[in-house]
């Protein structure tokens, strides 16, 4: 992930490939009623109902569409605070349900639209495809990128990193060599090449995420890094790693 420059809105302007991970998923539940209703179970969302990414879609679809009540359960599975875009990934997936539930007949184009009023890598999740991210994150193109036949390892410890702290700790600049270009190559030719900007702030606050990535290479990584501002640590490997871990640890083989 680059961070290349600062913008005059405040936000920053990046550059990254997002991949979809379909192992790990919370799970959600909508249904029309006669008045709102919101729960949760699994891992606990510590924020207002109201800023709640999946009610904010919710209430996005209600005011530009005739749609009326519903009722929303959210499952939560995936850590909140990982960098692994589990609120994004379920705000978008709230404006599809909607769009069929309610048989809106909304294309593609439409719901990135709206998905890009609830956050900068809400669009990505419209087609959960690999695609290569500019401006924000919301300017998204298709980029071909299989990691087919690898197995990818989650590590997420106790720890949390705040997105404005880990902006802050960066010195905005272009990479060397593109990140396009870079992931032309197998991921055993990543290692020295393509790089998370935020890790140096990062792990200098907190040394155990950079133990945990060293553990990876240590442990057979073809790559490994840090995912967005973290604190999860994802790692690729050519046949099922072994390592434990006492944190969440989530392993799957990609397809």
């Amino acid at each position: 992930m680059n961070i290349v420059g600062r913008r005059a809105d405040g936000y920053h302007n990046i550059e990254t490939v997002m991949y979809p991970v379909c192992g790990l998923s919370d799970l959600i539940e909508i249904a029309p009623a006669k008045e709102f209703a919101f729960s949760q179970s699994g891992i606990y969302i510590d924020c207002d109902t109201e800023r709640n990414l999946c009610v904010r879609a919710l209430r996005l679809m209600q005011e530009r569409f005739d749609i009326g009540a519903a009722a929303l359960h959210i499952h939560k599975r995936i850590p909140t605070g990982a960098g692994l875009g589990g609120g994004s990934a379920n705000g978008t997936t709230v404006l599809k349900m909607c769009n069929e539930i309610w048989r809106l007949a909304l294309s593609d184009d439409k719901l990135t639209e709206l998905a890009a009023e609830l956050g900068s890598d809400t669009p990505f999740f419209v087609r959960n495809i690999p695609q290569f991210a500019r401006g924000r994150g919301e300017i998204l193109s298709d980029f071909p990128l299989s990691l087919a036949g690898y197995w990818l390892l989650l590590i997420k410890p106790d720890v949390g990193v705040s997105t404005k702290e880990a902006y802050e700790g960066v010195t905005p600049k272009t990479p060397e060599i593109p990140i396009l270009q870079i992931l032309q190559q197998p991921p055993v030719n990543w290692r020295d090449r393509l790089a998370n900007d935020f890790e140096s702030s990062v792990f200098a606050k907190l040394p155990l995420l950079a133990q945990i990535k060293e553990q990876m290479y240590g442990s057979g990584a073809h790559y490994a890094a840090m995912s967005g501002s973290g604190s999860t640590i994802f790692g690729l490997f050519a046949s099922e790693p072994t390592i434990a871990s006492q944190y969440f640890y989530h392993k799957e083989l990609l397809r």
